[in-house]
């Protein structure tokens, strides 16, 4: 074993011996208060609360799904889309920009590179208007929705939740969560606002309802 190794047992051996005598885990209750108020529509609070974050909200049915994307992404300018692994073909029978897959992984200057990534969600929150991503099918790995210039996330109105507590609720605390509250921001000294630097400076939302 070497300096490292050994450096790590002594301080893993001392953790061990510093827990030998502590009590049994306490189960801690998670019943949260929903703050939701009864009747309220959760879509449309959802759509004015991330527009309030300089989103763009467009809408569309199932039917019209695929053609609403295209025109959003012609809208862009957007010739070359990061499409995540899982995310429904039927969306994109419209879209004639190119598709590049990240299956190998690409790589950062890749991603940085491509015009906008599309993805799905696995909630939002229409209090705090705020999308939340974990990593499952047609979504992909958090790299995605951070260095692409756009982001179009398609939000299925029965993803839509009330508050934060439910959205809990719904989300699996192992997998990565990324919670996004419109596009990439922050001030300078001078409250100067400048979008894009922690990541994509447009964030167009698709709310499919029927």
């Amino acid at each position: 074993m070497n300096a490292r190794g050994a450096a790590r047992a002594a301080i893993l051996g001392r953790i061990a011996s510093a827990l030998a005598d502590a009590p049994e885990p306490v189960e801690v209750p998670r019943t949260y208060h929903r703050t939701t108020p009864a009747g309220v529509d959760v879509v449309e609070l959802f759509a004015e609360r991330v527009a309030d974050y300089r989103a763009t909200v467009h809408r569309a049915t199932p039917a019209t799904l695929s053609a609403v994307v295209a025109r959003v992404l012609a809208d862009r300018g957007v010739r070359r889309l990061v499409v995540p692994a899982g995310l429904p073909v039927a969306w994109l029978t419209e879209v004639v920009a190119e598709r590049i897959g990240d299956q190998p992984p690409l790589s950062h200057r890749e991603l940085d590179e491509a015009d906008a990534v599309i993805s799905s969600c696995a909630v939002a929150i229409a209090e705090t208007g705020t999308i939340v991503l974990d990593g499952g099918p047609g979504q992909g790995r958090r790299a995605l929705s951070l260095l692409p210039d756009r982001h179009l996330c398609v939000v299925g109105a029965d993803r839509i939740v009330g508050d934060v507590p439910e959205a809990v609720a719904w989300l699996d605390p192992h997998r990565p969560l990324t919670w996004i509250s419109g596009p990439s921001a922050t001030s300078d000294i001078e409250l100067e606002r400048v979008e894009g630097v922690h990541g994509p400076r447009i964030l167009d939302v698709v709310i499919v309802a029927d």
